[in-house]
């Protein structure tokens, strides 16, 4: 009898629960699989953008540019004796001197000189005192310069004509030798060369034209 009721009424096949748990468990390697890729691409683009940022630190902050040294037009004059016709001239000028540091940090200088020529002869020189520039600034120094004629220029043609047009001619030399610091740790030495022409207006008493490589 129960042979009999097997026969004719079969009992529900199983096959239909295991192809379900089977696609379940598809689907769920699926979701995991499509979130481990959407994390290896979220790492891909943190290190990209990381590497992005190490790039930039390195080509701006981390980079050691050399200061500009420079005189500076606001420059004047405390004494001022100029004979065109001897020809002669005397002058306490207080030169005033940039340090430009495009640095993240500070550029810290030592002694060093300023020199004036005319046309090649010495005719004047000062001290700077070392001192430092902060970094992404300007240090203004000012310096009292003596500006005397030597002897040497007495019968100069070049002085004569120079001084009765009413322009003296000058250019200006220098050297400060130190380091670039950033962030306290890193340092490299730098030079700031100065190599300047300027013109010195005589009716005016005034620099002008002031250049420098």
């Amino acid at each position: 009898m129960a042979e009999q009721y097997k026969a004719g009424y079969p009992l529900a096949p199983t096959n239909g629960y295991a192809r379900s748990d089977q696609e379940a468990a598809r689907a769920n390697s699926d979701e995991r699989r499509q979130k481990q890729k959407k994390w290896a691409l979220y790492i891909i683009a943190f290190v990209i953008f990381q590497i992005g940022i190490i790039v930039l630190f390195t080509f701006t902050v981390m980079k050691f540019r050399t200061p500009k040294f420079r005189v500076r037009p606001a420059s004047s004059f405390d004494t001022f004796d100029v004979q065109p016709t001897t020809p002669s001239f005397n002058m306490r000028m207080n030169a005033q001197l940039g340090v430009r540091n495009t640095n993240f940090g500070p550029f810290k200088y030592g002694n060093t000189t300023i020199t004036f020529y005319y046309k090649g002869t010495e005719v004047g020189s000062a001290t700077i005192r070392k001192s430092k520039a902060n970094f992404r600034s300007t240090k203004k120094v000012n310096v009292p310069v003596d500006l005397v004629m030597p002897t040497t220029l007495a019968s100069s043609a070049d002085l004569i004509s120079d001084l009765s047009s009413g322009i003296l001619p000058l250019t200006s030399q220098s050297k400060l030798n130190g380091k670039v610091e950033i962030m306290f740790i890193f340092k490299k030495k730098r030079t700031a060369n100065m190599n300047c022409t300027i013109e010195i207006n005589i009716s005016t008493k005034l620099l002008q034209n002031v250049k420098c490589k």
